[in-house]
């Protein structure tokens, strides 16, 4: 099918075919509720099919999607660090919360009650019949959050008989020293091999297996089917260390990429924290510890620990599924229908141990775990006398930190729809509930460690003051002034667990009503087709809880990036929506068709916000060959629950430097006086090794609706018989975006104008620092702030031609040339576009290469045998601080300024065993290329040195998929 845009893998039919076509229904196509004999509308609509899918080998939703040039990388199984338990969607890079995700026309709920955007772990791959994508905006006529658009997916909800699908697959690697980062852990591993090793090459690993059975059948007397579809799957775990450009965290310099690290070590970093003066010489000086308990000063470049082997580069992730579907048609034109579908999901997320990242404890000299050095290093040297020491350790002894989602939805949905004259209805109601539990294992609790830290001598023995006086008879000592000296009662003390709990509900209901006028006669002069007309209204209600323990709410839980704070919202939305579509012209010259489409919908939410938003679209036909269309849409998008009522806390963001840290800070004094930093400060202050800083992150109960508008104009052509071609320009513009002023903005604006509204939110520790100690941050709360625009041109092909006696063969092409992704941060001050260049710790992000494609060839031979040969492409991008723009130009090493191209080509091919018994297997990524490498590729969608939920990072990957009908 042709709809509006290209087909991947299929033969493209066009407008003309379709309604020669006798036995052509009318169909509701994405993007508008009027059924219609076009399958292409206004707005261009990708379409993947169930043949694309098994081809693709692809057995995530995510990992589908991610493959369209339209589609940027979004929360995946390759997201460790940033993880939260879930699959999204983010079309044109505007946002998951940005793309509204339908099944069967329908909506899902919210994905869980940390991350509002639907969760597409909830839709098994084996019973989509196709995926349509919408990419121009469409909020007049599905609601909210289809900004940038809308994903459909079609379900298959009507089968006879029994299908299994058993599906295999994992990835085979050749260690190739990408970067030479090989090269560098091999040096490094030669000094400390408990954190540094090359793997070797990986024969298959990654491993992944799913099963499903579907069982459908027809009943009284063909009126109605009843189907039944059970799935499992299961994905191994693949850590950083078994990929050698991942075994070490990348840091950058004039000479190339290094192996960095994290400040927080496993032998310990003891920042004296007296205050700076002459009477105590040893302020600020930074040592760590060897097996004797004996200090030296700490090195950043060898002492730094290698936080990425242990990070999961692909989740460990396991999951059931549940689907149930019966219609029955009461009468010739009257059908009741029911869907229910259930799935849980247990993901784990993994991440180096945890430890002790920079709390402030008074250290004694009454300490007997100090030796004689280290009490001098620390100025504790005379009896009675103490000391603050800022202590960052590592918890390798207790291993990596693992946080564990468990995601398990219900959701079900009855209606009834037929037809009443020429009127077609749509009655339904639908409830969906998604309960959440998170826990976070091997973490140390602060206020434990407190106590443990607080050691006192009795008779020669180390015991806490706390167990002594009563206060906590099960403390134990904790000893980390020596390699070492951590044993598993230590750990029994001061390790504690964190819990969340909490779920999203939606209740829907709704009703539609469509109908072809011209049966009433109704018709513009001249025009065989009449005037659809679609209406509905729409009730919905969003409730959203999380409820993390004590621990978890009280940021107690060391190394944790920031407090969970509980949440808790309800919204009511009613909507009130129609569409027209009015065929202007037909069988005139110069127009065959010319027909235009008018959508409307009013939205009232009890939050006190109303809106109205609109589409205008036109089709123009000029001679059966070519085909314009276009489309204006206005949408708004009303804060969702977490941006609402989120409470503050601290968090982390991702920064190159702080320009007043180090010994030679890149700002004057004068400058950093402005951010909070004292005299004797300045030429003192640490940065952060880990590049990483702490910012005030929450809700605001104040937002206002997001409002956008979207324009394309596409040209359809059909110069021959079996060719189409499209190109569709798009221009998609957010005003009032619900985000943040970016901390590292805050501080630079402070910092050039000393003006009070920025330098206000700026607040540094006693150290000076930005990380270290939890009174550092920068004030980083939602608010409605500048805008985001991204435009540019969508390009499809598609052919097929018969061969003689050797089958069939086809070409189709789906790619997306980015002309800008302009964002203004501040309203005045002026845009960026981020079109072409990347940085996962800066601005701009994920790269957004100008130009993706996805080219596959298909070869249906008479052989009982189908090919396919797929092309991924992405053009390489810069790092953004080489743009000439004053907002993102900066400093940056020569091997971090540019990502290469990337290519990939796949593999595959259906075996017909039988005409109910096929295999399909294949290769992607066939000749095993290493993604680029940066060291700029931050949190989030950024991961080992890469950005993996969008190049392929883990290597060639083997499939294999049977499928038996019955």
């Amino acid at each position: 099918m042709f709809v509006g845009g290209i087909a991947l893998g299929m033969h493209a039919a066009n407008a003309q075919e379709a309604a020669a076509e006798p036995a052509m229904q009318k169909v509701e196509v994405t993007g508008s509720r009027i059924p219609t004999l076009y399958t292409d509308g206004t707005s261009p609509v990708v379409v993947l099919g169930s043949k694309d899918i098994k081809v693709d080998g692809l057995r995530n939703v995510e990992s589908l999607l991610n493959n369209l040039p339209q589609v940027f990388a979004s929360q995946s199984g390759n997201v460790s660090n940033g993880a939260t338990g879930t699959a999204t969607v983010d079309l044109r890079g505007l946002g998951s919360n940005r793309t509204l995700v339908l099944v069967n026309g329908k909506r899902l709920p919210a994905g869980t009650p940390g991350s509002p955007a639907a969760d597409l772990n909830q839709i098994p791959a084996p019973l989509i019949k196709r995926i349509e994508v919408l990419s121009g905006g469409a909020g007049a006529v599905y609601g909210a959050d289809a900004v940038a658009g809308v994903v459909n997916f079609i379900m298959n909800d009507s089968f006879e008989g029994v299908q299994i699908e058993l599906n295999g697959s994992g990835y085979n690697h050749r260690q190739q020293n990408s970067g030479g980062v090989a090269d560098l852990v091999a040096a490094r591993a030669a000094a400390n091999p408990s954190q540094f090793n090359v793997p070797g090459n990986k024969s298959l690993d990654g491993r992944s297996k799913d099963a499903s059975l579907l069982i459908g059948s027809n009943f009284a007397d063909g009126k109605g089917n009843a189907t039944l579809f059970f799935s499992y799957k299961k994905d191994d775990a693949l850590l950083q260390a078994e990929r050698d450009f991942t075994a070490c965290s990348l840091t950058a310099n004039t000479r190339g990429f290094a192996c960095g690290g994290s400040s927080t070590n496993a032998t310990g970093r003891f920042t004296n924290a007296g205050d700076l003066s002459a009477a105590n010489p040893n302020a600020g000086k930074i040592y760590t510890v060897d097996a004797k308990g004996i200090p030296r000063a700490y090195v950043d470049a060898t002492d730094a620990y290698n936080f990425g082997p242990t990070n999961y580069l692909l989740r460990p992730d396991e999951r059931y599924g549940v689907a149930a579907n019966v219609h029955y048609n009461l009468n010739e034109k009257t059908r009741a229908y029911a869907d229910f579908s259930f799935h849980d999901d247990r993901s784990d997320a993994q991440v180096a141990p945890g430890g002790m990242f920079g709390s402030v404890y008074s250290v004694s000299n009454d300490n007997p775990f100090l030796t004689p050095e280290m009490k001098a290093a620390l100025g504790v040297s005379a009896p009675g006398s103490t000391q603050n020491v800022v202590v960052q350790r590592r918890n390798v002894e207790g291993g990596g930190r693992d946080s564990v989602f468990t995601n398990t939805s219900y959701r079900m949905l009855i209606g009834v729809k037929g037809e009443v004259g020429p009127w077609q209805y749509d009655i339904f109601a639908q409830t969906a509930k998604v309960r959440f539990a998170g826990s976070s294992d091997n973490y140390f609790s602060k206020q434990k460690a407190a106590k443990a830290m607080d050691v006192v001598n009795v008779n020669g023995v180390a015991q806490c003051r706390s167990f002594v006086d009563g206060s906590d008879p099960a403390c134990v000592p904790f000893n980390v002034w020596k390699a070492g000296g951590v044993t598993q009662q230590m750990l029994d003390y001061i390790q504690i667990p964190g819990q969340q709990f909490g779920q999203t509900e939606q209740q829907i209901q709704g009703a539609n009503i469509a109908a072809d006028l011209g049966d009433y006669g109704i018709k513009l002069p001249g025009n065989s087709q009449g005037v659809g007309v679609s209406f509905g209204l729409e009730r919905r209600v969003e409730q959203l809880e999380l409820r993390p323990d004590g621990p978890s709410q009280n940021f107690d839980l060391d190394g944790a990036g920031g407090p969970v704070s509980p949440v808790k919202g309800r919204y009511v939305v009613k909507d009130v929506f129609g569409e027209v579509r009015l065929p202007l012209l037909e069988n005139k010259p110069f127009a065959e068709q010319l027909a235009t489409n008018l959508s409307f919908r009013h939205t009232k939410i009890d939050t006190g916000v109303s809106a109205n938003t609109y589409g205008i679209g036109l089709e123009w036909q000029p001679v059966s060959m070519v085909k314009v269309r276009g489309s204006h849409q206005k949408a708004v998008r009303a804060p969702n629950i977490n941006e609402l009522f989120t409470p503050s806390g601290n968090n982390l963001f991702d920064m190159d430097e702080d320009p007043c840290a180090g010994a030679k800070p890149s700002r004057t004094a004068a400058e950093c006086a402005r951010t909070g930093v004292s005299s004797a400060q300045y030429g003192n202050i640490q940065g952060s090794p880990a590049g990483q800083y702490s910012y005030l992150a929450g809700g605001n109960p104040n937002l206002t609706p997001e409002r956008s508008k979207s324009n394309t104009l596409g040209l359809v052509i059909t110069p021959m018989k079996n060719l189409n071609l499209t190109i569709d320009y798009f221009d998609i513009k957010v005003k009032d975006t619900i985000s943040i002023v970016s901390p590292e903005t805050t501080l630079n604006k402070c910092l050039d104008t000393g003006d009070a509204q920025f330098c206000s939110q700026v607040r540094r520790d006693s150290l000076g620092t930005l990380w270290l100690l939890p009174s550092a941050n920068i004030v980083g709360t939602n608010t409605n702030i500048g805008s985001i625009r991204t435009s540019g041109l969508d390009l499809g092909v598609s052919y097929g031609q018969r061969i003689g006696a050797y089958g069939t063969m086809g070409i189709s092409m789906n790619g997306t040339l980015l002309k800008k992704y302009e964002v203004e941060e501040l309203p005045g001050e002026g845009t960026y576009d981020c079109a072409g260049l990347f940085n996962g710790a800066g601005k701009c992000g994920q790269p957004r290469p100008k130009w993706r494609h996805k080219l596959r060839g298909n070869w249906n031979t008479p052989w009982k045998v189908d090919l396919a040969l797929t092309w991924r492409y992405f053009k390489d991008v810069d790092l953004e601080s080489t743009s000439s723009n004053p907002q993102l130009a900066g400093t940056s090493q020569p091997v971090d300024r540019h990502l290469p191209s990337a290519n990939y080509f796949d593999l595959a091919a259906t075996y017909y065993v039988t005409k109910t018994i096929s295999l399909t297997g294949g290769m992607n990524n066939m000749f095993d290329r290493d993604p680029p490498l940066t060291s700029k590729y931050g949190t989030g969608q950024g991961n080992g040195n890469t950005f993996p939920s969008m190049y392929d990072a883990l290597g060639r990957k083997l499939f294999l998929n049977l499928t038996a009908k019955f």
